[in-house]
């Protein structure tokens, strides 16, 4: 599996100025690597990670999947690119405050329209991130750093190819990011392809490649 951003561009205009957001972006991740990207707020991060996600069109440019512009999808294949080929882990949580945590990592089994039991799987997961005492528990009662794994788990339920990180440790303890970047260290090296935006200095040491935005322009660290 492989991922190819080519000549990025995103604009905006505002109170008729035109904003250069992205400048001609290029990135490829493939199956196996862990490549992130360092930069200050504003720069564009979080911007690419909408357009690689599907949630945002670019001004110009292309995202491919193997081969295939992923803006040229239907509706369903964009569905299925956005819940089960990829797994996305935003800045927040995103929890549904009336849902468990078991049944906020289920989710996105159901989407996906998956065979097999979604809680033996989700069980699974909470347990390789250390908060299987939480199953039964609202997010509300969580740390952040709980919320986060919480976050991971459920991105992973699906068993994605890509995995698109934004701020993954941000505001976390030494040892809950050990353990988080663990698990993207561990899924890349099973074959994922892993995409981590950061700020955090500490975790571009456990990725393959290193990358870094400024003003909209990406340059390789």
């Amino acid at each position: 599996m492989k991922i190819e951003v080519r000549n990025l561009v995103k604009q905006y205009t505002r109170s008729g100025r035109q904003i250069d957001v992205l400048k001609g972006i290029n990135l490829s991740v493939s199956s196996g690597e862990l490549i992130s990207i360092t930069g200050r707020s504003g720069s564009g991060k979080s911007t690419m990670v909408n357009i690689i996600a599907g949630l945002t069109m670019p001004t110009l440019g292309n995202v491919f999947l193997d081969g295939k512009d992923i803006f040229t999808f239907s509706d369903r294949e964009m569905s299925l690119y956005r819940n089960a080929t990829i797994g996305c882990v935003p800045q927040g949580h995103s929890a549904l405050s009336s849902l468990t945590v078991l049944d906020n990592v289920r989710l996105p089994f159901h989407f996906a329209q998956h065979e097999g039991d979604s809680t033996e799987e989700a069980n699974t997961l909470l347990k390789q991130f250390h908060i299987e005492t939480l199953a039964d528990s609202l997010p509300k009662s969580l740390s952040g750093g709980e919320l986060k794994r919480m976050a991971i788990a459920r991105a992973m339920i699906n068993k994605p190819d890509f995995l698109l990180v934004d701020e993954p440790t941000g505001d976390l303890d030494t040892r809950t990011t050990q353990i988080i970047m663990g698990i993207f260290r561990k899924a890349a090296d099973e074959g994922t392809a892993v995409l981590m935006i950061t700020h955090d200095s500490d975790t571009v040491n456990y990725a393959d490649k290193n990358f870094i935005m400024d003003n909209g322009v990406l340059t390789q660290g």
